[in-house]
């Protein structure tokens, strides 16, 4: 039985999670520390463009070169974690960017997938599994906070969890893909966690500086 993409991703994945168990760069060798031993660069090298190239052959037309440099994000490779490319990615939030700043409903509505959890501030759980209902919970799901938050997104802002996919500020959206090399869209609004980002920059601010950190998903 020939192996499915997803589950070769998988292996290249785990391979590279391997790879950068508790890590920690040498900057006068080249080589990333992992626990229990030294793992050469080029062998995570190897094992990203495996999960390129796997990603790659799902689809029928591809950036190579922006893939290469851009694979790269917070969290590790975006085509081993995710499935996808980066390319992929900045297409994604680039329309999302234009469709939050026109406040184009529909265009919103196309960027987000099925089943959508939506947390709101005080940490209650809904998952909307119809587009009706994404549609008539649509102001309450993409308020203005939400809405100022996708206008400012991009491929820097992105961390990813293998198996999971990405998110940004402390988990306030998550994006995942739906099918091997395909396009990500957003399924997790979560405004608990925008307010806690909120504050974490105002109390960093009050401090002397500083940016937001991760959360976790669902699925």
């Amino acid at each position: 039985m020939r192996m499915s993409a997803r589950a070769r991703l998988a292996i290249f994945a785990g391979a590279l999670a391997l790879a950068a168990c508790t890590p920690a760069t040498d900057g006068t060798n080249g080589e990333t520390v992992a626990e229990g031993g030294a793992v050469a660069a080029s062998e995570i090298g190897e094992a990203q463009d495996n999960c390129l190239l796997l990603v790659w052959q799902e689809q029928e037309s591809r950036n190579e070169q922006f893939d290469l440099a851009h694979d790269l994000a917070n969290g590790g490779a975006i085509s081993c974690a995710t499935g996808t490319s980066a390319s992929q990615f900045d297409t994604a939030l680039a329309a999302i960017r234009a469709a939050a700043s026109s406040q184009d409903k529909a265009a919103i509505l196309d960027a987000t997938g099925l089943p959508l959890l939506y947390i709101d501030k005080d940490g209650n759980r809904r998952e909307l599994t119809d587009p009706d209902d994404v549609d008539a919970a649509f102001s309450e799901v993409f308020d203005q906070e939400v809405l100022q938050l996708l206008r400012e997104v991009d491929l820097d802002a992105i961390t990813v969890v293998p198996d999971e996919g990405a998110f940004v500020q402390l988990g306030s959206v998550w994006l995942v893909v739906e099918r091997n090399g395909g396009r990500p869209r957003i399924v997790t609004v979560n405004k608990q966690a925008l307010g806690e980002a909120a504050e974490a920059v105002r109390e960093r601010a009050q401090a002397g500086g500083g940016t937001e950190a991760p959360a976790k998903s669902s699925e």
